[in-house]
């Protein structure tokens, strides 16, 4: 079992400095977007001598997510899909939303952002600050959970604002190659990367930076993070009290066919590992971050000495003070109790039952593909899986 350090741990001597120089003055608000540093993780996530890459993409100035809201928005200016001066209109958990704020300041578009009453109250003034408007839906749909509820309430919108645009950064191809300037910066970066480790939302990141590193080294291995109570990855839908990864539909940019392998982390999980490495290494970040940071963790505790990890941190701690840093809220729901596991169990299929730990999968199929259908279980546990989705997904964000 891990245990939390009792006092901050310096990154090992011996973890390579990156060959890369500075990044050049930024020119104007999209040059503050990019060229985000890595950061060596090692002791006390990591054994002795051991240790993996950390890109910390919580450095733009909202997060990862200001990567596709700026190229979404040029690339559909640039095709006439969003005249200027029209409305931007989209759904969020939070982090697409300052990027979209961002890109809305920067072209000159009015953005309004639909969301639910599980985003923070902090990321609400701030979204307003940048000059969104911010809409929350009261309500979870049936099915599709707060995620439905809020994709219903932007056709609404959409209707209601003639001219209007919206990313639907789900299904949006764009939102796959805005990560082409982060996977040559980590190219640049490390020299060279054997496994690469994100969390899975949209599928956006994940996508877009292993297609491009893998052209570049084409045995490089990805292995995706969620939640428990997602969808994406064939499990039933439940509550989720993480945000940032995770959904309770079926996002059409997840490339299933890139992962070799897939992991469920649990809150609790999460934030110990968020914690253990804000006092060991100074590095901070949300559920998204301890989730990959315990991930990688593992995976360099359990590869062949010498194998290069590199690890997506998608954003910074800003918004999780009152959540992932915060003691009451922590003892509250049970954050606390006990360290994770030493390592996570295992499923020989995605369906194989339902994960409430830290677990893994090395056989990742499509949902909704013909893979998918074959590798389900027998009609009376689908079933069970069904309802289950059906009670669950209602609070699901």
């Amino acid at each position: 079992m891990h245990s939390l350090p009792t006092a901050a741990r310096s990154v090992s001597p011996a973890a390579p400095a990156s060959p890369t120089p500075g990044p050049a003055p930024a020119s104007g608000i999209p040059g503050l977007v990019g060229n985000t540093p890595v950061l060596h993780i090692s002791e006390p996530l990591t054994p002795p001598g051991r240790g993996f890459w950390a890109k910390l993409e919580g450095r733009n100035p909202g997060g990862i997510k200001d990567r596709p809201g700026l190229h979404m928005v040029e690339r559909a200016r640039a095709r006439g899909e969003l005249r200027p001066g029209a409305r931007i209109i989209e759904s969020t958990s939070g982090t697409l939303g300052l990027g979209l704020a961002l890109a809305g300041m920067v072209h000159g578009h009015p953005v309004s952002l639909v969301t639910d009453p599980g985003l923070e109250s902090s990321m609400t003034r701030l979204l307003t600050a940048y000059g969104a408007q911010v809409e929350i839906v009261a309500e979870p749909h049936p099915t599709g959970g707060w995620q439905q509820a809020r994709r219903d309430r932007v056709r609404a919108l959409l209707a209601a604002h003639p001219g209007a645009w919206c990313p639907d950064q789900y299904n949006n191809p764009d939102n796959t190659t805005a990560y082409l300037p982060l996977a040559l910066e980590l190219a640049s970066q490390l020299g060279h990367i054997d496994v690469l480790v994100c969390s899975v939302g949209t599928g956006g990141h994940s996508a877009g930076v292993s297609r491009v590193l893998r052209q570049l080294y084409p045995q490089l291995r990805l292995v995706g993070v969620d939640t428990i109570g997602s969808t994406i990855f064939g499990q039933p839908a439940r509550p989720r009290l993480m945000r940032g990864l995770g959904s309770s539909i079926y996002p059409r940019n997840v490339a299933y066919d890139q992962f070799s392998e897939v992991h469920w982390v649990a809150p609790a999980e999460a934030v110990w590992a968020c914690r253990t490495l804000a006092s060991s290494h100074y590095a901070t970040g949300g559920w998204s971050v301890g989730a990959v940071a315990l991930v990688a963790g593992w995976l360099s505790r359990t590869e062949p000495a010498g194998t290069r990890i590199a690890a997506v941190f998608p954003d910074g701690p800003q918004r999780y003070l009152s959540t992932v840093y915060d003691d009451q809220y922590c003892a509250e729901h049970h954050l606390l109790d006990a360290p994770p596991a030493d390592g996570p169990q295992t499923l020989s299929r995605l369906w194989e039952r339902e994960v409430t730990v830290w677990s893994r999968c090395a056989r990742v199929v499509d949902p909704l593909g013909p893979s998918g259908a074959a590798d389900r279980p027998g009609e009376a546990a689908a079933d069970h899986f069904g309802e289950a989705s059906a009670q669950g997904a209602g609070e699901a964000r």
